[in-house]
Formats: structure tokens, sequence, C-alpha cells
């Protein structure tokens, strides 16, 4: 069904925007983890987008893009009050949140740090201690620092030029976190795969259950057309169905970056296109 933006955020000017959509049957049922699936256009392709946050009192969710293709060019160009053809969601398995007696960390890089926001705010209203630890190339590129603040008892920040925080990656904080305290339960990374990758080789030494959302190829969302199929513990999986969030120490993340980078080519291709008819 058609959905119409109610506002835009631009956090990146040019690169990252948030959305705020109205979806209220959506927004009834979205929990952290969960993602929709959305078509700009009847031509348009399925662009999958982890909800950032939902708001059920007004029915409306929030969802946050980077600017990497046509599909999310064009989305790009839409702003309040124009209508996006189809959302369709919750999708997904949302992300599994128990109380925990030690502290849980909440990874976050790029714009995973607004999927991995709604996954914190799950933990923090389930009672649980939440460290919040993001990481950006420099200080302009951080998102949701404010919005992490306002209930995270805990926010750690990198960058990689030292511009805000700690010089050097997240995978530090997360280190340093670990080897100051035993007690930590769990931690959940959310991001680019280089990222989610390191953050499970710095923890899996320390034996601390480590939950990672993947950003496969989706085509329907349902399990149907097998495009999001990823290998975990040896096992074929589907992140549209069975995740998106698995066990980080069980991923395939060799398997996971070469089906990512399948249709490169073709998406370099259709981007050039697009420039050449818009400019």
């Amino acid at each position: 069904m058609s959905t119409r933006i109610l506002a835009k955020r631009q956090l990146i000017p040019g690169q990252t925007s948030e959305l705020t959509l109205e979806a209220p049957q959506i927004a009834a049922k979205a929990r952290p983890g969960h993602f929709v699936i959305l078509r700009i256009d009847e031509n348009g392709e399925r662009v999958p987008l982890t909800i950032a946050d939902t708001d059920k009192e007004n029915g409306t969710i929030k969802i946050v893009y980077l600017v990497v293709g046509k599909s999310t060019a064009l989305l790009e160009t839409m702003g309040e009050g124009d209508e996006i053809l189809d959302v369709c969601g919750p999708l997904g398995t949302p992300t599994h949140i128990e109380k925990h007696d030690g502290p849980v960390i909440c990874v976050g890089g790029g714009t995973g740090i607004a999927a991995m926001h709604h996954i914190a705010k799950g933990h923090r209203e389930n009672g649980n201690h939440v460290v919040a630890a993001v990481g950006a190339r420099s200080a302009e590129l951080l998102l949701f620092c404010n919005e992490l603040e306002g209930f995270c008892p805990e926010l750690m920040i990198s960058t990689d030029d030292g511009s805000r925080g700690h010089k050097g990656f997240v995978t530090d904080l997360v280190r340093q976190r670990l080897e100051d305290d035993p007690t930590v339960a769990e931690v959940v990374a959310v991001g680019p795969v280089p990222m989610m990758e390191a953050v499970c080789k710095v923890t899996k030494p320390f034996g601390v259950k480590t939950t990672v959302s993947l950003n496969s190829i989706m085509i329907d969302g349902i399990g149907m057309c097998g495009a999001c199929r990823v290998t975990v513990g040896g096992e074929t999986k589907f992140a549209c169905v069975d995740g998106p969030e698995f066990d980080g120490h069980a991923v395939d993340f060799d398997e996971l970056r070469s089906r990512l980078g399948a249709y490169r080519p073709l998406e370099i291709l259709s981007m050039e296109e697009y420039r050449k008819r818009h400019g």
C-alpha cells in the first residue's frame, strides 16, 4: 500500500537521510530488528530498510538510508507530502531480547547506527544496562548520538581521524570494555560487513554472545526467492525470515561479502545511466 512521507531529515547532506512515514499498521506491530521493503514506483526495485524507530501512538515509523544507487538516489529526491508506492512490513524475525544481569554493548557503524538505535532502545526498555558504541570516519558522519544519549547510560564514540571521541576503530572500544568488564552479557553489532566481522573477531576470545544483523541482498522478503541466503553454522539460512539477526561467530562472512558484490557492476551501470539522465 502507498505510504506518505510525513517528514524528512538530512542526517548527512547528500549522503544519508531519515524519513518519517505514515504507517499505522506497521508501527502497531513493529519490534526492534524488524525491517520493511519499499518500492518507489511501478518500475522501482524492492529496497529493504531496517526500521530505525516507531511511534505506535502516532502511527509512524522511521527509516534511514544511504544514497548508494539509483533507487536510493530517487528516494532522496522525495520529500514531505510525497507518497512511496509500496511499503511492506514489518518483516523478518525481531531481535531476541532478554533480561541480562550484565551490560549489553550495542555497536553501530554507518547507517547501521540507526537500526542499532532501535535495538538498543528495546534492550533498555527490557531493563538491560545498555552501552552504545558508535564509530565513523569523522565526527560529521556520526548518527543518532543525541538519541542514544537520551536513553543509554553509556555512549562510547570513536572516529578514525580523532575528531570526536576515541581516535581509532569502534572495535578498540569494544575490546577495552570486554577487558575491563567480565560481566558483559551480549554484544550486538549492526553496520558494514567488515565492521561486524571485526567485532565478532574481538568478542570471540572472550566467549561473549555476539549478534549481528545481516544486510544480504533481498527481493521478496518472505523467503520465497532465496536471494538473501547466508551460511550460518554450516547451514543455509534466509536472512529475510530466519534473520536478519544471527550468531555472529557462526556467520560465513566471506560468502556474505561475495554475494553482496554479485551485482555491483550492474548497480554501477544503473547509477551512471541515472546520472546521465538527471544530472
